[in-house]
């Protein structure tokens, strides 16, 4: 809902925000190692979340303690995420994100191949990118979903024939996993960048609208409110909180 925001790091722990105050409302201490990924329940009731210790951790919000610990992986596990309904919780080795906000699912790709798959049919569609695929989000409406990639070009593209829609180029992406979102409106698209900035495309025209300042290194996550013009950036151990007039003192500047 906008209220709370997760973040997670190397300290082995999670915390839980209000990102409007910049104040800590709990600390979930209970991996063994980093923790690379976490998300929330829809009714805000239960956390999941995931690290190089190769589990799988589901926790009760309001009283911070572990619920159940999930093993199988081989591997340090990158990437959680809980079902519309919270009754499953998808999980994923290596470089990989999937997003379950429909009945299908689009899981990227290192070999360069957003696949799109009809959960409810058993189908698979693959797209072929050309370029290791870092993080793929879908648009507000569920209509498209955006890719980013490690040739620093971001691609949109229609969810259900796979069409590329546009192209999006001017930020620096070979390196790392970097987050890509689209705004609360869809009218732009965003993507981190490993120059210190985060860079905002018109959705329909593809021109470069704004290139927002945020830090010295590389800016590896960020997200939107779902409804409100805010955005969250992650970068060098530290979240910010960008609102919409600092975006527009910031366009002023350039």
């Amino acid at each position: 809902d906008g209220n709370y925001c997760l973040t997670c790091g190397s300290d082995k722990s999670l915390k839980l925000w209000n990102p409007h105050k910049g104040t800590i409302l709990r600390s979930y201490q209970g991996h063994g190692y980093e923790v690379l990924d976490a998300a929330g329940s829809f009714d805000n009731s239960q956390i999941c979340s995931c690290g190089a210790d190769k589990t799988v951790v589901l926790w009760d919000v309001g009283t911070g303690r572990v619920i159940r610990k999930y093993r199988g992986h081989a591997g340090k596990v990158n990437c959680v995420q809980f079902n519309e309904e919270a009754t499953v919780i998808v999980s994923g080795e290596e470089w990989c994100q999937g997003v379950l906000g429909t009945p299908n699912s689009t899981p990227c790709s290192v070999d360069g191949r957003v696949r799109r798959y009809d959960l409810r049919a058993g189908q698979l569609f693959s797209d072929y990118l050309g370029s290791p695929i870092t993080s793929v989000c879908f648009s507000r409406d569920g209509q498209c979903a955006l890719a980013a990639a490690l040739d620093s070009t971001l691609r949109l593209l229609d969810k259900d024939t796979g069409e590329l829609l546009g192209e999006y180029t001017g930020h620096l992406s070979t390196k790392y996993r970097l987050d890509c979102v689209l705004s609360e409106q869809d009218t732009h698209v965003g993507c981190a960048s490993e120059d210190g900035h985060v860079y905002f495309w018109d959705l329909v025209e593809g021109s470069l609208v704004l290139k927002l300042p945020v830090g010295k290194g590389v800016v590896q996550s960020l997200d939107f409110h779902p409804t409100l013009p805010c955005l969250l950036v992650a970068t060098q151990g530290q979240v910010q909180l960008w609102r919409e007039g600092t975006f527009q003192d910031q366009e002023g500047d350039q």
